[in-house]
């Protein structure tokens, strides 16, 4: 096999950031979109829809299955769908790239299917641990067999006679949550998923949208999310919101380069995504949140984020699930914040696209900032505006967010940044250079 070459990028200090922008629409909306719109009978129609490598591995894997999935010339996305329990047999491997999101709800979804189908993805999946969601969809009656018993490729025998399912979540995950309520939608009875914290909630908010039968109960400082199931879901046209994970790259970016003012329109606001948006808040962010409207059941403003002064915080554990995604960004907000920062709770971050704990404690040592790290810990101590180094080439580890964290950490360093590998940024945000760019960011 021939060899990659990797793609550097290097982010330069000395521009303001201007501008009105629009990111991506939301990966996680977007997912959960295409494979909804499969268990249709009938034609959904989406706009806005993430065109990155994430979303575009969870379409071929819908064909794969028998939904018709099309590209309109207005850059809308159709989908007939083959109904709820319609699977067909894959012809081949379905490969899903580097997708954490759509490997696990690919594989609930289909798991109440009398179909079989073969999972893998690039090197980082295959080596992220697949077991939280294999033992909850064997208990429907699928059949399970992954490497190691917890890794990719795994092989899914869908159940032919799937019984409803009642679990209660041990780590909160919207991935295994999302997985469970998919699978659900063709067993008999209601399929019951309990969580202690609540994580975010795309999934019941979209099946809703569709038609299907979704309860919501407040159960002893958690709460009960159920589905009926043999569901016949109806096809929708929607609007996919942006993605709050991808404006949090400029938005901060912003609040830490002298003489910034932008604003990104049209920015998903679900409460279980912001976390990132109130800590930068109460460290002393200058965020606006205006336009407030609702798109594909969703909240959905307009950001306006400028040059700030910020301070250190403390990051309680409970926030982790709201922007579980966004920690490498507040890390380099926290090495340009006076005092320390730290963010408890978030183990989780060792099992992602890399370990990114480890990536960001490594990468913001080698610009200059003094950082500690233990297993569910980690601690940046802020070198104040302007007080970051810089002048490093970090790793991304094959993780976009890596990369564009580091990457926006050089615009606001005293010296430019180097980021090892970029291609990684193509799963989520394949625009990003590019619209950066078109605020005055200077990236190479």
């Amino acid at each position: 096999m021939t060899a990659v070459e990797p793609t550097p990028l290097s982010a330069h200090p000395g521009n303001a950031l201007i501008g009105d922008i629009a990111v991506p629409g939301d990966k996680s909306i977007s997912h959960r979109a295409v494979i909804l719109g499969s268990l249709t009978i009938g034609a959904t129609r989406i706009s806005g829809l993430l065109e990155g490598e994430d979303v575009l591995g969870t379409i071929g894997a819908a064909r794969q299955f028998g939904a018709h999935v099309d590209r309109s010339e207005d850059g809308s996305w159709v989908i007939e769908g083959f109904g709820t329990g319609g699977f067909s047999p894959p012809e081949d491997v379905i490969d899903c790239g580097n997708s954490g999101t759509g490997v696990r709800l690919l594989m609930g979804a289909m798991a109440t299917s009398p179909v079989t189908a073969v999972f893998t993805g690039d090197s980082s999946l295959r080596n992220r641990p697949m077991g939280r969601v294999l033992g909850p969809i064997s208990k429907f009656g699928a059949n399970c067999i992954a490497r190691l018993d917890r890794y990719l490729p795994a092989t899914i025998v869908g159940a032919d006679d799937p019984v409803p399912v009642h679990l209660e979540l041990e780590v909160p995950s919207a991935q295994v949550k999302s997985a469970i309520l998919l699978a659900g939608l063709n067993a008999p009875g209601r399929t019951v998923v309990t969580e202690r914290v609540q994580t975010r909630d795309h999934t019941e908010n979209m099946l809703a949208l569709f038609g299907a039968s979704v309860e919501i109960e407040e159960c002893g400082g958690g709460r009960a999310i159920s589905v009926g199931g043999h569901a016949e879901l109806i096809p929708q046209t929607l609007t996919i919101p942006g993605d709050p994970s991808s404006a949090a790259f400029p938005a901060t970016a912003a609040l830490l380069t002298t003489g910034s003012k932008i604003t990104v329109r049209g920015v998903c606001m679900n409460p279980t995504r912001i976390g990132l948006f109130a800590t930068l808040q109460e460290m002393g962010a200058n965020l606006r949140f205006e336009n407030r409207r609702s798109e594909c059941g969703e909240e959905v403003a307009d950001i306006g984020a400028e040059f700030s002064t910020l301070a250190g915080v403390e990051v309680p554990p409970e926030r982790a699930p709201a922007m579980i995604d966004e920690y490498p960004i507040l890390a380099v907000a926290a090495a340009f914040a006076e005092g320390k920062t730290v963010m408890n709770g978030v183990q989780e971050l060792r099992y992602k696209e890399s370990d990114r704990l480890h990536a960001v404690a490594r990468g913001l040592e080698a610009c200059g900032v003094q950082v500690e790290e233990d297993e569910d810990k980690l601690i940046v101590f802020g070198n104040g505006p302007n007080g970051v180094k810089g002048g490093a080439t970090c790793r991304a580890s094959a993780d976009h967010r890596i990369a564009m964290s580091f990457l926006c950490l050089g615009l606001a360093s005293e010296l430019p940044v180097v980021v090892d590998d970029t291609k990684s940024i193509a799963t989520s945000f394949p625009q990003f250079a590019r619209l950066m760019a078109s605020i005055g960011a200077d990236i190479r």
